[in-house]
């Protein structure tokens, strides 16, 4: 803490000041934080059991330390993949060259994406349908670029130009790799980023994207395909191994019409550059350390890191993003104790408990709607820790000689694995996020809280401190995925998950006027010379902050150091509260990230979800003193009270 500094004039400075000045962010980082600390102490946990079960020469054929090691062993063995340059590639590249006309280029997308290779053009998934979410249904989504965002190609100021010039160079040299001149290379380079600057043209903004509605399009197949006349919807889908569907779901309908166009208006042997350009993109960093090195030099130009992340580290990540589950059953069994489990569990009924209390507070919101917010919220299903029911990855090859192929294998795997839930009940078992992972999140379709081992540790978690810092840090994150039930986007859900409003209009509108509020304090903050936080792609993510940190303080003062004025370290019960929530957001970042993360980012910068919430509590103004003249003062009456 800096206690030099007024909290109510720098609150996240009083809180971080000094451990920001003496922790700036490592080379191999873009940003350092408490979140990227706990990730770093996560990772190392995690080489430790790859590393172990990596050496383990007595881990019997097919058993989950082999399963695990092996692919670990593989990705580490930079000697073999060295040996190979670009050879796993190669017949991918020679296949792709072949297409001369709109069928085969269609054809190739289905094969690229079947095969695990990459997913060029646009957007597939398989997922639940919004206004039926009992429904498993094949999604279309916009997409096809490779660059961060959209406004990177449609924008020409000095940052985005910076951005392109570095794409542009990235292209030229993987192709350059392959053994094409400098010139042509250079060609291909201008031709991608022309062909995918169209592409962003059609897409819609992320903040538009993040209504629910605008991006619900239901069509039947045969009426999907006769707004694109170029593209047969049921026989690319057989050929994308769907079959039997007569219904899609479609995020931007007029991303697909300009698509449609640009399959006749684009020379075919451009979209063949394309294509061999999404088949070295999505392999280039499981390839040779030439293409490597490039692909970080270009995520350098992005982000500004300065030393590339060491390999150990990417392979660990890559080893918990292919086979997570494998991994996470190691990584509990040593990581994660019951009592913590327990813990948790109590904190969120407490929390639970806390939101149905505010909510039978709130006096702008009638009892019908009242009703209905409480009927969501009982409905909500929390998953702590770890799946009851862990996947086990049936059928997929992994062997310890050969890297590429085991990458190429799970991208298969897991595209199989996806569009095999077709027809099938709702697996509500399953997790979107792996137990190492320090993280949370809340689905609507599903309305449930997940709170993944990884996150359940210092500084948001730990079973021996007092309650003031576990409220103020994970009963926090808590209280925040509950309020994403209740933000501007998990509002419009109901407690069953469906895309259904159950608002009066009354209601309705006094919510939206209440978030128009807060986002305007959002976009006033200004987070690098010219740039402001965008409130309106943010304002989910602090409805959450807000909910959730008034929520987790309600829960805090039913327990008994809520409610007792005892002192710990000189202080008191709610300044120790406050506190750990500003500690968890402290952040240093570099800032390019920065620039990056505003255009992609729904999350405020660290410095300002540490005070976007507590500005608006009156507990935090009494907790430290906060009168007018300081410089955070808000009036109470211009306090922003939503859940």
């Amino acid at each position: 803490m800096d206690l030099t500094v007024k909290p109510g004039d720098d609150f996240y400075t009083y809180a971080n000041g000094v451990w920001l000045r003496n922790n700036p962010v490592p080379a191999k980082e873009t940003r350092w934080g408490s979140f990227n600390q706990l990730r770093d102490f996560n990772i190392v946990a995690v080489r430790t059991i790859l590393n172990d079960a990596a050496n383990n020469k007595g881990a019997a054929s097919g058993s989950i330390e082999k399963r695990v090691g092996d692919f670990y062993a593989a990705g580490m063995d930079s000697a073999t993949i060295d040996k190979l340059g670009y050879t796993p590639v190669k017949a991918d590249l020679k296949r792709v060259r072949k297409v001369k006309d709109v069928k085969g280029l269609l054809n190739e997308v289905a094969y690229l994406r079947t095969s695990g290779a990459a997913s060029p053009m646009f957007g597939f998934y398989v997922g639940q349908d919004r206004k039926n979410p009992n429904n498993m249904v094949p999604q279309l989504s916009q997409g096809g670029t490779t660059l961060p965002d959209r406004d990177y190609y449609l924008k020409d100021d000095a940052r985005s130009q910076k951005t392109q010039a570095a794409y542009k160079e990235y292209i030229t040299k993987l192709f350059s790799l392959t053994g094409v001149s400098e010139g042509e290379a250079k060609k291909n380079a201008e031709t991608i980023f022309n062909l995918e600057k169209k592409l962003a043209a059609a897409q819609m903004a992320r903040v538009e994207m993040r209504d629910p509605y605008k991006t619900y399009n239901k069509f039947s197949v045969a009426d999907f395909s006769k707004t694109t006349p170029n593209m047969d919807w049921k026989s690319l889908m057989a050929k994308m191994k769907v079959s039997g569907q007569d219904t899609i779901l479609v995020n931007n309908p007029k991303f697909f019409t300009e698509l449609n166009g640009m399959l006749t208006n684009v020379p075919t042997a451009d979209w063949n550059t394309y294509l061999q350009w999404n088949v070295l993109k999505s392999a280039a960093p499981y390839l040779s350390t030439d293409f490597v090195d490039a692909n970080f030099a270009f995520s350098q130009a992005l982000t500004g890191q300065k030393v590339q992340t060491p390999r150990w580290q990417r392979m660990s990540s890559l080893t918990d993003g292919t086979i997570g589950e494998l991994l996470g059953q190691l990584y509990v069994k040593k990581h994660f104790k019951p009592e913590a489990k327990a813990r948790m569990n109590e904190m969120i009924a407490n929390l639970i408990k806390a939101y149905e209390i505010r909510i039978n507070g709130l006096e702008w919101m009638s009892a019908e709607t009242k009703e209905k917010a409480l009927a969501k919220l009982h409905a909500f299903r929390p998953k702590v820790g770890y799946p009851d029911k862990w996947k086990n990855y049936e059928g997929l090859e992994i062997s310890r000689k050969s890297f590429f192929q085991n990458v190429r294998n799970a991208g298969q795997w897991a595209y199989n694995d996806m569009v095999g839930q077709l027809g099938k009940p709702v697996d509500r078992e399953k997790w979107g996020m792996t137990a190492p992972t320090v993280n949370a999140y809340y689905s609507p379709v599903m309305n449930e809280i997940v709170f993944p081992a990884g996150i359940l540790q210092f500084p948001f978690f730990d079973p021996n401190a007092d309650d003031a810092v576990n409220y103020g840090g994970i009963g926090a994150v808590i209280g925040h995925e509950i309020s994403h039930g209740f933000d501007d986007s998990g509002s419009q859900y109901d407690k069953d998950g469906s895309l259904r409003n159950w608002w009066t209009t009354e209601d309705l509108a006094k919510f939206k006027a209440k978030a128009q509020d807060l986002q305007k304090q959002y976009d006033a903050y200004t987070v690098l010379d010219t740039i402001h936080v965008n409130g309106k792609l943010t304002l989910g993510e602090n409805i959450g902050d807000l909910g959730g940190l008034s929520a987790a303080y309600e829960a805090f003062k039913m327990t008994k150091q809520g409610q007792s004025k005892e002192m710990i370290d000189g202080f008191t019960p709610d300044q120790r509260f406050f506190l750990a929530w500003a500690q968890v957001w402290r952040t240093n970042i570099l800032p390019e990230t920065a620039a990056q993360l505003i255009l992609t980012d729904s999350h405020s910068p660290g410095q300002y979800r540490t005070i976007g919430a507590p500005v608006n509590m009156d507990a935090w103004y009494e907790a430290f003193d906060v009168k007018p003249g300081d410089k955070l003062y808000k009036k109470p009456e211009d306090r922003i009270r939503i859940w």
